[in-house]
């Protein structure tokens, strides 16, 4: 028997959620642990809270279930997954301290311990893997599984960030086993772009900057652009990534603006640069080589903030 099963032991009602702009990690915990709960619960009422995210991920079971309002009801247990901090949670905040019972699991380096039970591996390599290690894997089915591996695969950039370790990869297997189109999932989620997504990407590629002796880049997408292309933050994943990738660079960042002089920050690294320190320095959190933060100024102002920590380390 899992943890989660001694969780669940009278429980009538259970929310779940995650962060705010949920990924594929958020999504793949979120669902994979609502799945668990449907086919081995049936009398528990649970329900699952999101923001709205991208059609890409709607072939996991019940994502049509998925409620994106907050609900004046109180919940015999809240389950927090791959959030950091409770601000995290967005419009669903109030719901998350009227509960009679929380709990977080995460795996961010960052985290504030913000729930009654914290359970926190900051060695995994996504919040998949820290909630597959508490479910009874006899008892975790397709749909978990499909959802469990594909936040995996997210959050571990496809099995080549150093997240991933040899336990990762045995987790991966083992949801593998059950039977789960595992290439499809890679393919569908996070490599395939529509014909927008690859614009904005080349428009970002493009308009790149590289500095601090071309050891790192930045690029940036603005309401007005985004706007032009008809595109939301949800057509903006893989851009950092590809930053990354730039030869020669230690540290990429990627700016998308949200308001009035305000920016979505997201940093990579490759290997000396640890991108958490600086975004939990901004009030964000995240990992060693992948995190983020909300910023306001000019766009020079942030870069030149962000320029400042990095060089700290780079020196």
């Amino acid at each position: 028997m899992g943890k989660i099963d001694d969780i669940l032991v009278g429980k009538k009602s259970v929310a779940i959620s995650g962060h705010i702009r949920p990924d594929g990690d958020c999504i793949g915990s979120c669902m994979g642990l609502f799945n668990y709960i449907k086919d081995n619960y049936p009398d528990i009422e649970a329900d699952v809270f999101l923001q709205e995210f991208s059609d890409k991920f709607s072939f996991i079971k019940y994502t049509e279930l998925v409620k994106h309002e907050p609900e004046d009801k109180i919940y015999d247990l809240y389950i927090m997954l791959d959030s950091s901090s409770l601000d995290r949670a967005g419009e669903f905040v109030t719901m998350f301290e009227n509960a009679k019972q929380t709990i977080c699991i995460d795996h961010h380096i960052s985290n504030e311990k913000f729930a009654q039970e914290n359970i926190v591996v900051h060695t995994a390599s996504s919040a998949c893997e820290v909630l597959y290690e508490l479910l009874d894997e006899d008892k975790v089915g397709f749909g978990c599984a499909e959802a469990l591996y594909m936040g995996i695969v997210h959050d571990s950039g496809a099995f080549k960030y150093s997240n991933t370790s040899e336990k990762t990869m045995h987790i991966a297997g083992k949801l593998m086993a059950k039977g789960i189109p595992f290439t499809e999932i890679i393919d569908n989620t996070f490599y395939t772009k529509t014909y927008l997504q690859n614009q904005i990407l080349g428009r970002a590629l493009l308009e790149s900057v590289l500095f601090f002796d071309k050891q790192c880049i930045f690029s940036v997408v603005t309401q007005s652009e985004m706007e032009f292309y008809g595109i939301t933050y949800k057509d903006l994943d893989g851009i950092v990534e590809q930053l990354r990738i730039t030869k020669g660079v230690e540290c990429a960042i990627f700016l998308y603006q949200v308001g009035e002089l305000e920016y979505k920050v997201s940093m990579r690294s490759n290997a000396v640069v640890d991108v958490s320190v600086i975004a939990t320095y901004f009030g964000g959190g995240g990992h060693i080589r992948a995190a983020g933060c909300n910023m306001k100024g000019t766009v020079y102002d942030v870069i030149n903030n962000l320029a400042e920590q990095i060089e700290l380390q780079l020196a």
